[in-house]
């Protein structure tokens, strides 16, 4: 609630300051050539001056008001029944402040609904103290940038700069997340590789956390089975359907379907990339994985299970057919239709003049679809949860049920697990090999694409 009154009140002001200030930069006009800038250029400006600061403002105090506020709960007469342990503390702080922003809310500790009244009038007392903080920000904003109205002001250069310098900051925020995730698995797989031998981890056969306890800690972290698995069903069976029914409803629609099934097939395609990975999941659970499992029963399968490295791979092959169809299609349509044309004026059939000209040239944008949809593919979860089972198993049995990384860094990571363990700092060391093979895979589909691509007149 207070972030929409912040951002309304500043929106507010923001447009007042574009209005006023624009209405003040007419007055200066005085014929052609007598301003550096337009009115509008120096409405903008003054608009920035208010949005910018009051945003910054709210963004530190949003920071800082929490510790704030727990401060003056805890200096609260009844903070002093507070446990002395920081985790039961926090724990009991974060139900007051659940019934404290819903009085409905039922608390576990008795002692949170005490603390709920000081919490909420310490979150209104510094919600107010943060509105103020913005209020003068922007009205300081406002005020200088409102000096700056004159006819010789530049306002439309320091307004290009100002977004320019926009761009940057939400592009170095785009980077520097991407630096912070790296770091961090970096650093959780140190820890994990300090009790774990990484020659065992990347080579071993037997994933057995549960059992990792002693001198035999190694043995028992061996990922190779989580690879497999990973591979198994994202970069074979998937790739199985996808493939082939992505590059030939591609070049269905490219090449023989008229504008009117196009128009009707292509949007259709593209629904499956819309659907929740959720729905797959309960798909592949309940429809497909009880198929398969009476397939293998015919097939003379002992107690067939539900769960299967093939269940999964089908559904997640299907879930990716418009990654490899769209980036197939858009390759296909920007190959020049001379030279199709030509080949067919040479006496080349369509099939011909498909398999023999328009799909070479295609290649790059082909190859580049198909790696983006295995890095799909292996970093798919909800599906191989609910569908390929969580035995690490290492077969190539695909009515067998299997796990994969993804699986296994939500088994670790979830429930009451100790976080500096080797079994769950393991989801950390997991994470950074399915990153880096990702990684790996962007990277030889850029260079697919920069060695094969052609240049058409």
């Amino acid at each position: 609630m207070l972030i929409a009154v912040v951002l309304a009140v500043v929106a507010g002001l923001g447009l007042i300051g574009w209005y006023t200030a624009r209405a003040k930069a007419r007055l200066l006009y005085t014929g052609r050539g007598s301003m550096r800038a337009t009115a509008n250029y120096h409405g903008l400006h003054l608009a920035l001056w208010i949005a910018i600061p009051a945003l910054i403002a709210f963004a530190v105090w949003t920071a800082v008001s929490p510790g704030l506020v727990n401060e003056a709960v805890l200096a609260d007469p009844a903070a002093q029944m507070l446990p002395a342990s920081d985790m039961e503390r926090a724990s009991i702080l974060a139900e007051a402040r659940a019934v404290a922003s819903d009085p409905s809310t039922v608390a576990f500790n008795p002692l949170a609904n005490r603390l709920a009244e000081p919490m909420r009038s310490a979150q209104t007392q510094f919600g107010f103290i943060g509105i103020a903080l913005v209020l003068i920000c922007a009205l300081a904003g406002g005020g200088y940038a409102w000096t700056r109205i004159r006819a010789d002001f530049p306002a439309r250069s320091r307004v290009e700069r100002g977004i320019m310098l926009l761009l940057l900051a939400a592009s170095l925020i785009a980077i520097l997340t991407t630096v912070g995730i790296v770091a961090s698995l970096v650093f959780e797989t140190a820890l994990f590789f300090r009790d774990v031998s990484p020659w065992s981890f990347l080579t071993g056969t037997h994933w057995s956390p549960g059992n990792a306890i002693g001198a035999d800690i190694d043995d028992n972290f061996g990922a190779v089975p989580l690879f497999w698995g990973t591979i198994y069903i994202g970069a074979i069976i998937a790739m199985i359907i996808a493939i082939p029914l992505g590059l030939m409803s591609a070049i269905y629609l490219t090449q023989y379907a008229d504008a009117k099934v196009r128009r009707w097939t292509k949007p259709a395609l593209e629904i499956l990339a819309g659907v929740p990975t959720v729905v797959y999941g309960y798909f592949a659970a309940l429809t497909i994985a009880p198929a398969i499992r009476d397939f293998a029963a015919s097939l003379g399968y002992q107690n067939p299970s539900t769960e299967s490295a093939l269940a999964a791979g089908l559904v997640m092959g299907v879930m990716i057919i418009p990654f490899v169809s769209s980036m197939a299609d858009d390759s296909i349509a920007a190959v020049p239709r001379a030279m199709s044309d030509g080949s067919l004026a040479m006496g080349a059939t369509r099939s011909e003049t498909i398999k023999k000209v328009v799909l070479p040239a295609a290649l790059p944008g082909i190859v580049a679809g198909v790696m983006l949809a295995v890095s799909r593919a292996i970093g798919e979860t909800m599906i191989v949860v609910m569908a390929a089972g969580a035995t690490a198993r290492l077969t190539a049995d695909p009515l067998a049920s299997m796990t994969t990384v993804t699986y296994q860094i939500v088994q670790m990571l979830t429930g009451d697990q100790e976080f500096d363990s080797p079994k769950t700092l393991s989801a950390f060391a997991l994470g950074l090999v399915l990153f880096i093979v990702t990684l790996i895979l962007n990277i030889i589909a850029l260079r697919v694409v920069k060695r094969f691509r052609e240049a058409y007149e």
